[in-house]
This record gives structure tokens, C-alpha cells and sequence, in this order.
């Protein structure tokens, strides 16, 4: 971590998944209910509740999961119209009543919240990500919550600029002076650079090994070790070193 120069952020802009609670959990639930709805289907359930399950541990983001899923279980790939609708609907509709966020993730997140706007920017489908951030009960801490798929599907997804940006403007700071915290070094790091901004990596999740590329302003291995650093940086009147 590098010494920070120039004016303190306004705001603190935070990812959800695998920053505030692990996404294993979530995709968990979504798969269990998949297969049961393949099972209805006169599919065989268990056999897609475990091939989806190895296609979401190899990328949780990536378009096709269940079509992929599907196929790996079997089922003839001219058959996948006649099925994928009604088990992406299942996906979907998954709502844990509880996804707890990691350990210390509510109290430093009030108390960085007490001290600076607080704003979620995350990628996915509007409902699903909704739903996620209602079952980790954070929701009320946060100033603003955006879903960037809600302004133009994937191709609005971090690291594109526009959901930073456009959150900027709802917490009513320049986005250059947003503090950005996340998992994802070519995500949460990368919008943040896109604008002018600096970000701390949180080291945990699916993604924890990837590499610091591009890099950010400070790594963390924890989320409530991030949000002190932010609130160090926020309030500091002189520059914070590493």
C-alpha cells in the first residue's frame, strides 16, 4: 500500500458478492433448486444439481452456465429449448431466507457508514442481486445500491464506467472521489481506475487467487480490515501509509 495523496474520498462504493458475504452460499441454494426443478422436469436431478454445481465452481459469471450443466448431464443439446427457460426460472426465482455476510462485515459497514456515504455496485441479474443483498439484512447501511445489469445488461458490467459513474451522481460526489472496495482486481479494481478512482482489493471469495492486475491501492484479506483503512483514509488529515 502506497501513501495516499490528494483529498480524502466523499464516498465508499462497495461490491456484494464474495465482498460482503460469500457467494458460495447463494449459488449453493440456486443449484439445489435447479436440480430439483430438472427432477420435475423428468429430468435426472441429481445428476444436473452436481454438474451445475462443478459449472458454477468453474466461473459463477459466465453466460451458459445451465445449457453447459445440462449437457455434461446428458441431456441432447437439441433437447436444452424444451428445459433451460423453466431452470433458468428456477435459478432466479432463489431466495434464501438468510445469506449471512462474513464475520465483522455489519459492524464495520455501520461504522463506515456513519462516517461516509456508503453506495453497492454490483454485476447480475437485477432480481437475483436484490435478492441476495435482502437476505444478508445489509441493505439498510447502505446510501444507494445499484445493479448494473439494470442499465444494459452484461455489457454494463464492471469494469464498464457507467454504473460507477452513475452511482457517483445518486451518493452526489465526483466519481474520482469514490473509494472503491472488492474482490475483483479486473472488476471492482478496474472501474475504479476507469474513472480516477482508487480502490482496496479484498483477498476472499472465488476469486481470492487471482492476480493483482490491474492494482489496486491497498489489499485486504478481510472486509472489515478494508473498511478501517477506509475510514483511516476518509478521516485522516494527513496522508495514510503503509
Amino acid at each position: 500500500m502506497s501513501a495516499w495523496t490528494g483529498p480524502p474520498p466523499l464516498a465508499v462504493v462497495v461490491d456484494l458478492d464474495d465482498t460482503l458475504y460469500p457467494q458460495a452460499a447463494y449459488l449453493s441454494a440456486a443449484a439445489a433448486d435447479v436440480g430439483t426443478a430438472a427432477g420435475s422436469a423428468g429430468l435426472d436431478g441429481p445428476r444436473v444439481h452436481t454438474a451445475l454445481t462443478a459449472e458454477l465452481a468453474a466461473g459463477s459469471d459466465r453466460g451458459g452456465t445451465i445449457d453447459r450443466a445440462l449437457l455434461a448431464a446428458g441431456v441432447p443439446a437439441g433437447d436444452l429449448p424444451r428445459y433451460v427457460p423453466a431452470l433458468v426460472a428456477a435459478f432466479t426465482a432463489c431466495t434464501p431466507a438468510r445469506l449471512g455476510p462474513y464475520p465483522g462485515v455489519r459492524e464495520a459497514l455501520a461504522t463506515l457508514a456513519a462516517a461516509v456515504p456508503v453506495g453497492c455496485l454490483t454485476d447480475g441479474n437485477p432480481a437475483i442481486q436484490v435478492s441476495k443483498l435482502a437476505a444478508t439484512g445489509l441493505g439498510p447501511l447502505l446510501s444507494e445500491v445499484l445493479v448494473t445489469d439494470a442499465l444494459g445488461g452484461r455489457a454494463a458490467r464492471k469494469p464498464a464506467p457507467g454504473g460507477l459513474l452513475a452511482l457517483a451522481a445518486r451518493l452526489g460526489v465526483p466519481a474520482d472521489r469514490v473509494l472503491v472496495i472488492g474482490d475483483r482486481p479486473g472488476k471492482d479494481v478496474a472501474v475504479a481506475a476507469a474513472v480516477g478512482a482508487r480502490a482496496i482489493r479484498v483477498r476472499q471469495g472465488e476469486y481470492a487467487a487471482a492476480p493483482d492486475v490491474p492494482p489496486p491501492w491497498a489489499v485486504t484479506a478481510t472486509f472489515p480490515e478494508a473498511a478501517a483503512l477506509a475510514l483511516r483514509v476518509v478521516t485522516a488529515a494527513v496522508p495514510v501509509a503503509g
